[in-house]
């Protein structure tokens, strides 16, 4: 009985902590200014399960259509390069000015720092739900309330062979007719 008090009595002021903290404005909320190697854990940790979750039962068509390519690379050029970069650009205005800041996903190191032990489809499912509904707080928006399914998956087939490209064939499979 004692260690069920405790444990509560502990609970109780663990909120009334954490309240205080939030009301009290002390946290710095600006982009400039990073989170804690604990608050960064945590959100990290958080982000990745909620999407390993959330995508887990999608189903990956066939990505290696060249008309996906060529539809997933002019959306991607147009919606995602600012953040996400093209191949030989490691920052722009907006890389700089984003925290936490965007992969690029120009590099193959991009799916060593978000997932990287995850086969193919499970990255492939990650990276249609997280362009799908976006990511709260983080600048990624939710491109399904604009863009049907076959259109992100396209993006999500570009995305897949870009770290592959040159600078001149991302310009070739980027252009609009």
């Amino acid at each position: 009985m004692k260690t069920i008090k405790t444990l509560i009595l502990l609970g109780i002021l663990g909120i009334i902590v954490a309240t205080g903290v939030i009301y009290s404005g002390i946290y710095p909320i600006g982009a400039d200014v990073p989170h804690n190697k604990f608050t960064y854990w945590i959100l990290e940790q958080a982000r990745e399960r909620s999407i390993s979750r959330a995508s887990a039962d999608i189903s990956v068509p066939d990505l290696s259509s060249a008309d996906m390519l060529l539809s997933g690379g002019a959306d991607y050029n147009d919606m995602c390069s600012s953040c996400h970069l093209k191949p030989g650009q490691n920052e722009s205005d907006m890389t700089i000015g984003l925290y936490p800041k965007p992969p690029n996903l120009s590099l193959a190191e991009h799916e060593e720092e978000h997932g990287g032990d995850d086969d193919e489809t499970t990255e492939a499912q990650k990276m249609f739900w997280t362009i799908k509904h976006g990511i709260k707080a983080s600048g990624m928006p939710a491109w399904g309330k604009t863009h049907d399914d076959d259109r992100i998956w396209a993006m999500v087939a570009f995305i897949k062979k870009m770290p592959e490209l040159t600078e001149d064939q991302y310009q070739i499979l980027t252009s609009r007719e």
